[in-house]
C-alpha cells in the first residue's frame, strides 16, 4: 500500500500532522498502536497554560485542530495572569480525558485522504539515503514519499517506582522496543529522557471543604479563532487548590533514597520545569510547602489529577505522601504515580523545516524532538504536516521566525541550541513576546496559512474584515475629540474616574492608564466586536513598546536574510575559533541570524563569517 505521507504515532502531534497533510489533499496513513489511545492525555488533563496556551491559538491560527477539539471538551477554562500585561496572558482549559480524545478520533475519522491503521512500527525502508516507507511488526510494509515520526514517550518506554523498572509505555500500553534502534543504526544520536505523572485520587474519598476552590472565569473564552463558545460559563467544574506540609517533607527526605530517581535506577534526564515532587523538596528545600492542585481527569469517572506531586516514590511511601496533605488524610489512590523514561533522538539532527539532517523526507515532532507537553508536540506536528505536504508539492518549508509566532521559537530553539532534557515552553524563552500575543495570533500567522493551504478563503476573509474593523476603530479613536459636557462629566464621577480637564481624542484618552473600552463604551457605543476592541485597546496602550519591540525584530530580520549556503565548508574559513568551527558543522544555520544564537559560536566569530560569505558569495 502506497501513501505520500506516513504519520507514525497517534499522539497530539500525530493528530495535527495527520490531519493537515491529508486537509491538504495528500494520501496520508496515521499509524498508532492503539486506535483507542488517539490524543490520550497520559499526563495533565489540560490545554493551554503560560505560554502554552498562546501555542494552541498559533496552532488555530494556522489550521491545526487542538484548539477546536480543545474548546468542545473543556468543563473549565480561564485566562492566566490577567493581573499582568497582555504578553504573558493565556488561556489554560481542563479538558475532559473522554470527550478530548472521542472528538479528536471524530475529526480524523471524518477527514477526507486520511487513514487511521492500527499496527507498531517496527523499521523504517531506505533507499538512497531517502525514505521508502516503514515496516510493522507483523512485516506489512507501507510505502510512502514522506514520513513523520511522532512516537512521544514508547521508545524503548521503562515504567519506575521505587526500586521497581517495567518494560512499558504510559497506562500500561505496550513499549516500541525495535524502532529506536534501527534509527541509530542509520545515523540518528539518540538521547534518554524521562518524565513522570502523579496520583489519580477516588473522589468520594477527598474532603474538598479543606481546599482553596479555583474556579473557572465568568467570561466566554476560546481558543478557536472561528467557532463561538459552546460551554455554559455558570456551569463550569470546580478545581482546588492545596499545599503540601511539613509532614509531607519529612516523609520524603526520609525515604528519598527509595525513590526511582534519588536510588540511581532512572538513566533519562527529567524535566527542568515539571520536576517530581521529591526534586522540588531537594532543590527547594528552604520553601517550607509546596502548591498542589486537584482537578478531575473526566466528568464520566471520579479519578481526580494530583496535580504537581508527580513521583517516583514506592506505593506504600505514596500513601503516606498522599495521606500528609490537607483533605486527603483519607484519600483513595486509583493510581500510583510513576515516572517513565524513553529515547529522543538530538534535535540538533534536524532542520527548522523539522526534516532529518540524516535521511531525507523523515521529518519528527513531539517528545521524540526531546520538548515535553501536548502543545509543543502538536505544534511541531502541525509544521512537520505542512512541510512534508509542501516537500511532495515541490514548494520552499514553511520556517516561522522567532518574531512570528512562539511556534517559531520552540523550533528554533531546538534546532539551533538543543536540548538535554524535556523542553518546555515559556514566555521568557520568547524575546519578542510582546508581539506574540493571545489576542493577535490569526493577525500573526493567518495570511502565512493561507499562502500554504491551510486556511480556507472563508477564514482568510474572515481575517481581513477583522483587520479593516481594526483599522477603522483605531481612525475613530484617532480623529474624534472627546468634548466634554455635564453629561460626560458625570459619567467619569459615577464611574470614579478624574474628569479630563480638556476635550481630547478618545485616542489619547484610552492611552490613559485607568481608561479601558469598557468605559469608552459607556461614552460611545461601539458597533465593533469584542476582540476588534481588545486588540485597539492593546495596540494604543502599549504603542511605545510596541514600537520598540518591531525595531529590534528588524535588527533581528537582517540578520536572518543574510542566508548560509547549505554546502559551505566551514574548514576554509580562517580565525573561526574551533567550538564554533565545531558547531556552526553540526548545526549547519541558515541564515547569520540562526548562527548567532548558537551556542560557543561568540560575535567575532560572526564578523569572521559574514565576511566570508561577502567575499566569497557576495553576501550582503
Amino acid at each position: 500500500m502506497y501513501y505520500d505521507v506516513i504519520v507514525v504515532g497517534g499522539g497530539h502531534a500525530g493528530c495535527e500532522a495527520s490531519y493537515i497533510s491529508a486537509y491538504k489533499g495528500h494520501k496520508t496513513a496515521l499509524i498508532t498502536m492503539n486506535i483507542k489511545n488517539i490524543a490520550d492525555m497520559p499526563c495533565n488533563p489540560s490545554i493551554g497554560g503560560t505560554a502554552k496556551g498562546i501555542i494552541v491559538r498559533e496552532i488555530d491560527a494556522l489550521g491545526g485542530i487542538m484548539g477546536q477539539i480543545a474548546d468542545r471538551a473543556h468543563f473549565q477554562i480561564k485566562m492566566l495572569n490577567t493581573s499582568k500585561g497582555p504578553a504573558v496572558q493565556a488561556l489554560r482549559a481542563q479538558a475532559d480525558k473522554v470527550v478530548y480524545p472521542k472528538e479528536m478520533l471524530k475529526k480524523l475519522s471524518s477527514t477526507p485522504n486520511l487513514d487511521i491503521i492500527e499496527g507498531m512500527v517496527n523499521d523504517i525502508i531506505i533507499e538512497d539515503n531517502v525514505i521508502k516507507g516503514v515496516i510493522l511488526e507483523d512485516g506489512t510494509r507501507y510505502l510512502c514519499q514522506a514520513l513523520i515520526l511522532t512516537t512521544g514517550t514508547y521508545l524503548k518506554a521503562n515504567i519506575l517506582y521505587g526500586d521497581k523498572k517495567e518494560i512499558s509505555g504510559p497506562h500500561g500500553e505496550r513499549s516500541s522496543l525495535y524502532l529506536s534502534g534501527h534509527l541509530k543504526e542509520y545515523g540518528f544520536k539518540l538521547q534518554r529522557l524521562k518524565t513522570g505523572t502523579p496520583q489519580r485520587i477516588e473522589a468520594s474519598s477527598i474532603d474538598f471543604s479543606k481546599m482553596q476552590e479555583e474556579l473557572g472565569d465568568n467570561k466566554y473564552w476560546t481558543f478557536s479563532h472561528d467557532y463561538p463558545p459552546s460551554y455554559d460559563v455558570n456551569n463550569q467544574q470546580k478545581c482546588y487548590l492545596l499545599y503540601t506540609t511539613a509532614e509531607t517533607k519529612k516523609i520524603i527526605e526520609d525515604n528519598l533514597s527509595k525513590s526511582s530517581m534519588y536510588g540511581g535506577y532512572v538513566e533519562g534526564i527529567g524535566p527542568r520545569y515539571c520536576p517530581s515532587i521529591e526534586d522540588k523538596i531537594v532543590r527547594f528545600s528552604d520553601k517550607p510547602r509546596h502548591q498542589l492542585f486537584l482537578e478531575p481527569e473526566s466528568l464520566y469517572y471520579n479519578d481526580w489529577y494530583l496535580q504537581g506531586f508527580s513521583t517516583s516514590m514506592p506505593h506504600d511511601i505514596q500513601e503516606k505522601m498522599v495521606h500528609s496533605l490537607p483533605g486527603l488524610e483519607h484519600a483513595k489512590i486509583n493510581k500510583y504515580a510513576y515516572a517513565i523514561e524513553y529515547d529522543a533522538i538530538d534535535p540538533l539532527q534536524i532542520k527548522p523545516s523539522l526534516e532529518s539532517k540524516i535521511i531525507n523526507n523523515i521529518y519528527t515532532a513531539g517528545q521524540i524532538n526531546g520538548t515535553s507537553g501536548y502543545e509543543e508536540a502538536a505544534a511541531q506536528g502541525l509544521i512537520a504536516g505542512i512541510n512534508a505536504s509542501l516537500k511532495i508539492e515541490n514548494k520552499e518549508p514553511l520556517i516561522l521566525k522567532r518574531s512570528d509566532a512562539y511556534i517559531g521559537v520552540l523550533i528554533d530553539d531546538l534546532v539551533t541550541k538543543g536540548t538535554n532534557e524535556p523542553y518546555r515552553m515559556l514566555t521568557s524563552r520568547a524575546e519578542y513576546r510582546l508581539v506574540l500575543r493571545h489576542d493577535n495570533a490569526d493577525l500573526r500567522l493567518r495570511k502565512i496559512g493561507y499562502q500554504v493551504g491551510t486556511i480556507s478563503k472563508k477564514q482568510y476573509e474572515n481575517l481581513l474584515n477583522k483587520e479593516k474593523d481594526i483599522t477603522s476603530l483605531l481612525n475613530f479613536l484617532k480623529e474624534n475629540k472627546l468634548k466634554i459636557t455635564l453629561s460626560i462629566s458625570e459619567v467619569f464621577e459615577e464611574n470614579g474616574k478624574d474628569v479630563p480637564k480638556i476635550s481630547m481624542s478618545y485616542y489619547d484618552l484610552l492611552k490613559r492608564p485607568e481608561i479601558n473600552m469598557e468605559f469608552l463604551n459607556k461614552l460611545v457605543n461601539f458597533d465593533y466586536p469584542l476582540e476588534v476592541q481588545t486588540e485597539v485597546e492593546i495596540q494604543i496602550k502599549y504603542e511605545g513598546y510596541i514600537a520598540k519591540t518591531y525595531k529590534e525584530i528588524h535588527k533581528m530580520l537582517k540578520l536572518e536574510a543574510k542566508k548560509i549556503p547549505q554546502n559551505i565548508d566551514y574548514d576554509k574559513i580562517k580565525n573561526l575559533a574551533t567550538e564554533a568551527r565545531q558547531k556552526l558543522k553540526l548545526i549547519r544555520p541558515i541564515s547569520i541570524g540562526q548562527a548567532s544564537r548558537i551556542s560557543g559560536v561568540n560575535p567575532a566569530d560572526i564578523s569572521i563569517l559574514a565576511i566570508y560569505l561577502k567575499k566569497e558569495y557576495n553576501n550582503d
